[in-house]
């Protein structure tokens, strides 16, 4: 009898096991994450079928030359809109590549609040901020001064 992978090996009295597309119990390896399938068809070249990791890598690098250039808080903005539309991405698509690290929850969450942070700091750095939240001013002040 032919073994061709574990999940196929025959049980203790020489029958085939049962295909399953369960997890076994015990893995020796990483699990690819759901929805870590190809984002367009096989045939398709690399970066087509990998469009969504190379969206977001390009919008951030963009952002990072943008902040290069002088442009701090657009460029900021844009690395900040980026990881949003990491995580807008998760969430929608059914297949993402390379944009899915770890299971779909955790990467929505760990895009969205980068992103989120990102951005709100971005629209609060100085000089003349674009947002203005008064208790940060407030919990600030009474943090580093004594009075």
């Amino acid at each position: 009898m032919t073994v061709r992978d574990p999940i196929s090996a025959p049980d203790a009295e020489g029958r085939p096991r049962r295909v399953t597309r369960r997890f076994p119990l015990f893995t020796k390896d990483t699990a690819r994450p759901e929805g870590g399938g190809r984002a367009a068809p096989g045939d398709a070249p690399a970066p087509a079928r990998q469009w969504p990791v190379l969206a977001v890598l390009g919008l951030a690098g963009l952002g990072l030359l943008v902040t290069a250039f002088g442009q701090f808080r657009l460029g900021t903005l844009l690395i900040g809109v980026a990881l949003l539309g990491g995580g807008a991405m998760r969430w929608l698509l059914p297949g993402v590549g390379m944009l899915a690290v770890r299971s779909r929850f955790t990467d929505i969450v760990t895009y969205g609040v980068l992103g989120l942070v990102i951005v709100m700091l971005a629209l609060m750095a100085q000089p003349k901020p674009w947002l203005q939240i008064p208790f940060l001013k407030d919990t600030l002040h009474f943090t580093v001064t004594n009075e």
